[in-house]
């Protein structure tokens, strides 16, 4: 593996001095970098897309969300477990083959305690291999979701992965360096060629994909360099030494609208914005009275009441965002009309209500925020922050990179904390075992409701559609009442293209290049 150092120059010099390697080079930006390339780490959205170009899953997903064939030909569900018949002669980028024993290999990894997608491995309990390109997912009862719960788990070569040390996933958290993380051996229809993170990663097609004469993509080789500053990321899709962002400021996209050769696409994405509040721990870290405010009901109310999601939009969105009172966008099996209705606006009520909870002068306390993960992150907690004084509410707002905001989160180090969550199996399953579920991996608030667990676990196995449904919207009626978290709102992507390449937009904001077409 080629690792490249790159000197602090300007991207245009960086630009000009790359080499034409390829036919077609499309050379693409966004905000934040994938925080690793080991594919159980990092359960982040830019992180997935990235590995994705590399790595596949047994199933997967096309631009319009469809459930797809990856690996798997075909499934078939039992009442035990599902049956995967695997793609013969798919090969992993150093040559080795892929059969039913890196499955086995990818779920036990896949269920390791340092892996972040263990909420939905877990699923499975085990993997029976029926011969070397059939395997059953074996689950407790039927499981009526299972195929949509694999889209991101990543199949890995057994054999590699004990060569390189690296059998376990990557420990985020507790910034583990290991050979995973910036290196990678997938089966996807690009391989890693470079790796220099927050600079520089190259992919190169893999000439010997099995899907090449099957997909439109005929991109030769990507050059991905993430670009913090939001003006630089669209002075360099102006100037054309980029072909691609995937997130241009949302103040700028009618000026890329109207220069020659460039575009902006836009869809509603399957993604919520929120705040979380820690109503878990017996005394608030940040804060300057005692106890936690949080664990009083009226105050996460006072809280949703006291910001002005509507502003929110108007002002910092631009209009693309959707004000909500759910943490699950619609397109999201759970997602109602009356749940995703906001709390309301209404700062007198919510200083009545801080003044009833015991605090009427209000209180001090940090908002962890991120500065390069989703759409105008930083400005929206601003915002919040001037909401929040005007009810006595003293926040002082600490805002990160990704790369040390969520480890803050996931290690229980935050109070009070921005959060956006995607919903790639479209189901609110997904939504409860990560984020509303008492042992939930990103369930920060210590929110621990016993009927939304109970209910958690029983739609994993009831498979009557009407059933299920009614359990959902019956957890969602809790949680809307319990209020743990702070919903801000559903977030609405746009891409700004150059005209030079034909690229779909997706609702989960996953850039899939094998069905990208320079012209």
């Amino acid at each position: 593996m080629k690792f490249t150092r790159l000197f602090t120059v300007s991207l245009l010099a960086m630009t000009a001095a790359s080499p034409a390697l390829a036919e077609n080079v499309l050379r693409w930006t966004s905000q934040g970098d994938a925080l690793t390339m080991d594919p159980h780490s990092q359960n982040e959205g830019p992180t997935i897309a990235m590995n994705g170009q590399i790595y596949e899953s047994l199933v997967t997903r096309d631009a319009d969300l469809t459930l797809q064939p990856e690996l798997a030909e075909s499934w078939e569900a039992g009442s035990d477990g599902w049956t995967f018949k695997l793609r013969q002669g798919v090969k992993f980028h150093d040559g080795a083959d892929f059969t039913a024993e890196d499955v086995v290999f990818s779920f036990e990894r896949a269920n390791h305690e340092a892996s972040d997608y263990k909420e939905q491995a877990k699923n499975v309990t085990s993997v029976e291999v029926i011969d070397d390109y059939t395997v059953k997912l074996m689950t407790d009862g039927p499981n009526p979701i299972l195929p949509n719960q694999l889209t991101s788990i990543y199949m890995m070569d057994k054999g590699w992965s004990e060569a390189n040390n690296v059998t376990a996933p990557q420990d985020f958290k507790a910034k583990e360096e290991t050979y995973a993380v910036r290196n990678a051996n997938g089966t996807g229809p690009f391989s890693l060629v470079s790796r220099a993170p927050d600079e520089l990663t190259v992919l190169e097609r893999n000439a010997a994909w099995w899907g090449n004469d099957m997909f439109p993509g005929n991109i030769d080789k990507i050059e991905y360099r993430p670009i913090s500053n939001a003006a630089t990321r669209v002075a360099a899709l102006l100037s054309g030494e980029v072909d691609f962002v995937l997130d241009p400021p949302l103040q700028d996209l009618k000026r890329i609208e109207a220069a020659d050769g460039l575009g902006v696409k836009t869809v509603a994405q399957i993604r919520s914005i929120f705040f979380g509040m820690d109503q878990g721990v017996d005394k608030l870290r940040s804060s300057d009275v005692d106890g936690n405010p949080f664990k009083d009901k009226r105050v996460r109310e006072a809280f949703n009441l006291a910001i002005d999601k509507a502003a929110i939009q108007r002002v910092v969105m631009e209009g693309l965002s959707f004000p909500t009172g759910m943490i699950t966008p619609p397109g999201v099996l759970g997602n109602t009309p009356d749940n995703d209705a906001s709390y309301g606006f209404d700062p007198e009520k919510a200083k009545s209500l801080l003044t009833e909870a015991g605090y009427p002068d209000g209180f001090s306390i940090q908002l962890d925020c991120p500065n390069n993960r989703y759409n105008n992150d930083e400005k929206i907690c601003q915002a919040a922050v001037a909401m929040l004084a005007k009810i006595g509410v003293k926040v002082n707002l600490d805002a990160i990179p990704k790369a040390q905001h969520f480890p803050k989160i996931q290690k229980r180090e935050s109070d009070f904390y921005m959060l956006g969550w995607g919903v790639p199996t479209l189901d609110s399953h997904y939504v409860f075992s990560y984020l509303l579920d008492g042992e939930g991996s990103w369930n920060a608030t210590g929110y621990d409701n016993a009927r939304v667990n109970e209910i958690t676990d029983a739609i994993t196995t009831e498979i009557d559609i009407d059933k299920r449904t009614a359990l959902i919207d019956e957890a969602w009626d809790l949680v809307k009442a319990d209020i743990p978290y702070v919903p801000i709102h559903h977030q609405v992507l746009a891409w700004g293209i150059s005209d030079k390449v034909d690229i779909a937009i997706a609702a989960d904001d996953a850039f899939r290049p094998r069905f990208a077409v320079m012209k």
